[in-house]
Order: structure tokens, then sequence, then C-alpha cells
């Protein structure tokens, strides 16, 4: 049996970075993973520009008096003239600061005199309020890495600087189905020692979400022969195979035997809980990912295993999550060999001011109200108890997808 830590490092281990790119306009790249690094060809400001409304002003004048004609007037977008020796001028935020001026005094430190400014500011510094030309980007700076998966701030970043269209990877195309007899499709007419098919929209709504192509091959019968047909299909059309359950030595189960005569399989037995069964391994050369049945496994097996092996091998440079420490708002008396993910949410007790994590009464692989209830997991150390006021790790759902 493979720990936690085993398990992950060598699957990710076998990721192999997709090579496949395409150039798309930054209005269709939320979500994508830079193939290139993004490089600015301009400063960040282009000009020194006022940081707010007020008077641009050289600040040695302000050695010999403190009223102030106002020469020229300078919205954002001008162009203005040299600042007159001995006045001011009327400026806006964003505007670009005339020459001669070194300093910019907000409108709330002066005053109106007649058609004059008196500046009532008690100091003025050089470059007071005064956003310098290239403070945040200079020109030649790589402002995003390779394998920089891009966010909304990423793209106003990169627009920023005048690019239309960024280089990504192209997505991953997942094939997916379901097996078991059992099942029944959302919609269909409940039959007696039937259950409907979650796990297969869990990977539905996941997959795309995390911006791969997903490839929804339905549901197959509990037959080898069908079960090698629906495999051959996938691997023909796919990056990566995943399914959930159907993995074990039982008769009915025919992944297994169905791989292994088109490639090779690994199952290990993760000391995790839950989902405990994990395969991977290879159809005619393309990868193959097996999660567990039972509906929670599926969803934790696939956010902490799937995961981070498909989005290695997308291109992303950073697929760790970093975890919140929080204080523990429950009790786990019970030990247990393997690492537990408990689903859990944060919350602020009533009448305190303090952030404590709750985990949920039903811990059960098959609860899969608890992921709904959650807003993430907290790990309980193998060989470890939990008492209240610990402090524990929460990885939260937000930031996995």
């Amino acid at each position: 049996m493979k720990t936690f830590d085993e398990a992950l490092s060598y699957l990710v281990s076998q990721a192999k970075k997709t090579r496949q790119t395409e150039t798309v306009a930054i209005a269709e790249a939320m979500g994508r993973v830079l193939a290139e690094p993004v490089v600015s060809d301009v400063m960040v400001p282009p000009h020194d520009n006022s940081e707010m409304d007020g008077y641009a002003i050289d600040r040695m004048d302000l050695t010999h008096e403190d009223t102030f004609r106002v020469s020229q007037r300078i919205p954002a977008g001008a162009t203005p003239e040299p600042l007159e020796v001995g006045t001011v001028a009327r400026i806006f935020t964003g505007a670009p600061i005339p020459k001669g001026a070194n300093a910019v005094i907000m409108q709330e430190e002066t005053e109106m005199v007649g058609d004059k400014v008196r500046i009532t500011a008690k100091s003025t510094r050089p470059g007071q309020s005064i956003r310098k030309t290239g403070e945040d980007i200079e020109a030649g700076t790589a402002i995003l890495e390779k394998g920089h998966r891009l966010r909304s701030q990423d793209l106003g970043l990169i627009a920023s600087i005048g690019i239309d269209e960024v280089t990504v990877y192209r997505p991953l195309k997942i094939a997916t189905f379901t097996t078991g007899d059992e099942l029944l499709e959302p919609g269909e007419t409940p039959q007696s020692g039937k259950i409907f098919n979650a796990n297969r929209y869990v990977l539905a709504g996941a997959l795309p979400k995390l911006g791969f192509e997903l490839i929804d091959l339905g549901r197959v019968k509990d037959t080898l022969e069908e079960t090698i047909d629906v495999m051959k299909q996938a691997a023909q059309v796919a990056d990566v195979v995943m399914t959930t359950g159907g993995v074990s030595v039982g008769e009915e189960d025919h992944i297994k035997p169905a791989i292994e005569s088109l490639g090779s399989l690994e199952m290990w037995k993760v000391k995790m809980k839950p989902g405990k069964p994990l395969a991977f391994g290879q159809i005619q050369g393309t990868p193959f990912i097996g999660l567990p049945g039972n509906p929670v496994s599926a969803f934790a097996t696939f956010n902490l295993f799937a995961r981070p092996y498909l989005m290695r091998m997308q291109g992303v440079k950073n697929i760790c999550i970093t975890p919140i420490w929080l204080e523990a708002d429950f009790e786990w008396p019970k030990a247990n060999f393997r690492r537990e993910f408990a689903r859990a949410r944060i919350t602020v007790p009533e009448g305190e001011q303090k952030t404590v994590v709750q985990v949920y009464p039903k811990q059960g692989s098959g609860v899969l109200t608890s992921t709904v209830w959650a807003e993430g997991f907290v790990v309980i150390p193998e060989d470890q108890t939990v008492a209240k006021g610990d402090r524990v790790k929460f990885y939260p759902f937000a930031e996995m997808v």
C-alpha cells in the first residue's frame, strides 16, 4: 500500500507535458496555460503621471511663496506644456507630469484664493504623488512565465502592455465513460437495485472547469468486449482516458482485463480515506487513470490525484495548493493509519471573532451531500487525533478549479 505522498509524487512524475500550442486572443485566454512567457515591449506607466487630482508644482517654488497662478490644465490623455516657472498646473489622475514639475499636491491640501491656488500642505517631497515611468513594468521584462495558468487579473496585465494575443497550450482532451449495469441516468425511472449515475456528472462538471476538453463516451455495459471496444475508441480520440469504478478483480469488473489486453495497468491501494483504490496505466500509449466508484472517493481522488496530474500534463508549472491553517472546531478522537480528508467548511462561531473549521457529521464515502455542504478538505494526518482547538490544514475547493 502506497502512502498518499508516494502515490501523488509518482503519478505527477509520469505526466508528460503536451507540446501542442495555439495562439488565442486574450479575450479567449481565461484559464489557459502559457506556452511562452509574456514579455513587455513597453514601459508601464509609459510616462510620469499623477496619482491623484491636484496641482503639479516645482517644490522649490514653495520656499518662496505658497500662492500660485494656474498656468495650464492637464487632463488624462493630454500632452502638457512645460511648467511655467512660478506657477502650478491643474492636473488629474493619470495625466502626464509636465516638464519642470517634480511633485503633485492633492487638491485637499489646497484652497482657492481668488483665481489663484494656495498650498496648505505642511510638507512636500520630491516625487510626491507621482507614478514614475516604468515603475510597474520595465520594457523587456517577462511579466508572466511559461506554464502560468491565466486568471482575469493576468489578462488585464497583458492588456496593459498592449498585447492582444498569447501562445498557450491546446486543451487536453479527456475521454470518460462509466461502467456498471446498476447505473441509471438522471431522468430515468427508479428501479430496484439500481442507483443514479453521479460520478459521470462530477467529471462532466470538473473537467471543462479546469480548461480541458471533455469527451463523454457515456455508459458502457458490463461486458469485456464492449469495455475493450470503448477503451480503444477513447485512446484514439483523447490525450487521457479516465473512468470511475470497475477496477477491482470481481467477475463483473472489466476495466482491469480490458486495459491489460490493450496496454498496461498499475493498481494501488493508497493510504488515504476516502479513496483507497487508484489505477494508472496506458491504453495503446494513451495514459489512463481509474478512480474509485464511491462518489465521495471519486470526488476526492479526482481533486487530489487526477487534477495535479492533468494540470502538469497541460503544462502548468505550479500545481501545488497552499493550505490554510485553521483552528479545529471539532473532535477527531480515533486515529487512522490512513491519511484522512474530511469534508469541512470555515465558520465564525456566534459571539466570537475568530475563524474556525467544522467537519460534516457524516464522512462516509457515499455521502455526496458532504461535498456540497463543505468548502474544502481538512487533513487528518496518519496515526493522529484532533482535539478541538488544534491547528489543522484546510485545502479550499476553490483552489482546485
